[in-house]
């Protein structure tokens, strides 16, 4: 698949190709406007990636320029501007998909791919033609349950192939769908690549005409004979339990957690080794943000000097963000709003300013490491809750080789009023984990009171993160101990010393045994309860996504591929009876756990939602607890379903 990005940003340009390229996709590069008309008009694209702040020619008008002209390719936006107007302008100007800088490189692919689908003849998850199968989301490739070992340049004219399955691709059409304009191949190259995928299919069992030759016209992928397996589908039939497997698991856009592979270890050393010359650019950029400083405490601040430090802290924003470096992009963005403010600065602001722009300094000069940055799969949290530095220590290179991120909460005396109060400072501090390892501190076996303050902690961490799996590590191990100690919510008990290779291997197989994706979508009129449910679900890990409008409800869908759906029954234009039955009709869509909320209580409306295809029916006023439990059961029963296929 071939995308051209229209960006004047040198780093996003260099990490977003990179990241591209390892997910297969061409990429062709432009720096302005004009130019991004130029290639769009003259080559075929399958995706246009396009800023809104350029030079010649900006995002919007270049994007309005090609719907003019008929050309109905995706178009993603994406910007640093953050804000509902230029949103609004985006998509009203053509734009089918909207993403802020600095992006998750996770979400930004699932976007690409997900708008892809939307344009091809393909619209699903899994491509199959036969007993081909290939998976965009992995970039797996399976003949008859075989794997496949393709190159890039393989895997992409494949895929191009099944995309397109009923289209016939002269070698032209192959060359500009599947080299970059820069490179110039030949009519031979086309053919020894289509002659090196016939060989590996046929090795597979395929038939030596599965990629069959129109003499004169080009080439196309012959039809599935009546004797193969599978149907001539975009997506695996539904009675097929090996299929069934992969559509419950496209579910979810979160494969479960691995180790990192070589890929993801030299991508995070590719940031890094990016970082040394980006962190010396952005020290020097800091020259013109001091400046600005200065000037503005005498009352001589410019206005031509205000906008060249907004632009800086606009810049700033989008490259710490690329490197994951939150903390100090939101101080970068505080600034930007600050120097782009409609009226000019005043000498009052000097103080704020000044603190912003030290404390933007001295971050970028202490980062010395980026950390944590894999591009395939989500990196999982370990909250340690320990006080024993020397141990806390010995976990972390471990830890990290594992591709595990680490944070540590040190065993305070006032840790259980903060937890038990939610204390604000605690919730600063401390993220939201993916799972929680616990270190007793070391006692003798007199002190009863120390034992019983290490199982009141534990408590409080059950109660404070339910549905975390928490390890208990002890120097004790009586059975008296573990019983307690699962008693009050811990999931297991290792008995100190213990090397710390094994304790992180037991959290990655605890990751991968128990973890279930918990991204909900809930579709609700009444925008107070929307706002409020976030807020209710937040103690059991949830990732909320409202939504108010039902008209809106398949984009959004297909945006957020949620894990389990909330759905509401009277709405406006379209009633969530309706929106369930739309749901079901779609084959990816059939296994996504539906529950209803709502003010309706009499029996016909829940036989009706459940004829409709609901798994359960909850009645407003619900309280959290309660349909975090629903949503949990759910998707627990979906990942069971799963493993038995």
């Amino acid at each position: 698949m071939k995308i051209l990005l229209v960006d004047d940003d040198d780093l996003l340009i260099k990490v977003l190709t990179r990241n591209l390229a390892t997910h297969h996709y061409v990429v062709d590069v432009v720096k302005d406007g004009e130019m991004g008309w130029t290639y769009s008009s003259t080559f075929e694209y399958d995706l246009i990636v396009l800023d809104i702040m350029l030079p010649k020619l900006d995002g919007i008008s270049l994007c309005k320029r090609l719907r003019t002209q008929g050309y109905t390719v995706p178009i993603l936006l994406l910007t640093a501007q953050d804000n509902i107007t230029s949103k609004v302008q985006g998509l009203d100007a053509g734009a089918d998909d909207y993403v802020v800088k600095p992006f998750d490189p996770i979400e930004l692919i699932a976007r690409i791919r997900a708008l892809l689908r939307r344009g091809s003849n393909n619209p699903f998850p899994l491509l199959t033609w036969g007993d081909l199968l290939l998976n965009p989301s992995t970039c797996e490739v399976t003949y008859n349950s075989r794997p496949l070992s393709l190159t890039t340049m393989e895997y992409d004219l494949l895929e191009l192939l099944l995309r397109n399955c009923q289209h016939v691709f002269s070698s032209e059409q192959l060359l500009d769908r599947l080299w970059s304009s820069e490179d110039f191949p030949s009519g031979a190259t086309v053919r020894s690549h289509i002659r090196r995928v016939r060989q590996k299919l046929v090795a597979a069992g395929a038939p030596h005409d599965f990629i069959a030759t129109m003499h004169g016209r080009g080439y196309y992928l012959k039809a599935p004979s009546t004797e193969e397996s599978t149907t001539q589908s975009a997506i695996p039939a539904v009675n097929n339990a090996a299929d069934d497997s992969q559509i419950a698991v496209s579910l979810s856009d979160s494969p479960k957690y691995s180790p990192p592979d070589d890929s993801q270890q030299q991508y995070l050393a590719f940031l890094n080794e990016t970082w040394k010359t980006t962190k010396a650019k952005s020290l020097d950029q800091m020259t013109i943000l001091l400046q600005a400083v200065r000037d503005l405490q005498t009352n001589q601040l410019k206005s031509q000097q205000q906008e060249q430090a907004q632009q800086v802290a606009h810049k700033l924003a989008g490259t710490l963000g690329i490197f994951g470096l939150s903390k100090t992009m939101h101080i970068a963005r505080q600034l930007d709003y600050w120097l782009g403010g409609r009226e000019p600065l005043q000498p009052k602001h000097a103080p704020l300013m000044k603190t912003l722009v030290m404390a933007l300094q001295q971050d970028i000069e202490q980062t010395t490491l980026i950390q944590s940055q894999v591009p395939n799969g989500q990196s999982p949290l370990l909250l340690i809750v320990s006080s024993d530095i020397e141990f806390n220590q010995s976990l972390e290179a471990v830890a990290a080789s594992r591709g595990i991120r680490i944070q540590i909460a040190p065993m305070l005396e006032n840790m259980a009023k903060a937890l038990l109060t939610r204390d604000s400072v605690f919730d600063s501090l401390v993220q939201n984990p993916d799972i929680i390892l616990l270190h007793f501190a070391s006692i003798s076996s007199e002190s009863h009171t120390h034992q019983v303050s290490n199982f009141r902690e534990l408590q409080i961490l059950a109660q404070r993160y339910p549905g975390l799996p928490i390890v208990v590590i002890s120097d004790r191990s009586e059975l008296c101990d573990r019983l307690e100690a699962m008693r009050r919510g811990g999931k297991l008990f290792l008995t100190a010393p213990i090397p710390p290779e094994e304790v992180i291997d037991t959290v990655v197989n605890l990751l991968r045994g128990t973890e279930i994706t918990k991204k909900v979508m809930i579709l609700d009129d009444d925008q107070d309860w929307l706002h409020t449910l976030p807020t209710l679900l937040k103690p059991w890990g949830f990732k909320v996504t409202t939504l108010a409008d039902p008209q809106q409800f398949w984009t959004v869908l297909e945006a957020v591929t949620p894990d389990a759906l909330v759905l509401d029954v009277n709405m406006p234009q379209i009633n969530g009876f309706e929106l369930c039955q739309i749901l079901r009709s779609d084959p990816h869509w059939q296994r996504l756990p539906v529950l209803f909320l709502s003010v309706l209580t009499d029996s016909a409306s829940q036989n009706q939602a459940f004829t409709v295809g609901a798994d359960d029916y909850l009645c407003k006023p619900v309280k959290g607890v309660e349909l975090a439990n629903r949503i949990l059961r759910r998707l627990q029963r979906v990942k069971a379903w799963a493993s038995l296929l």
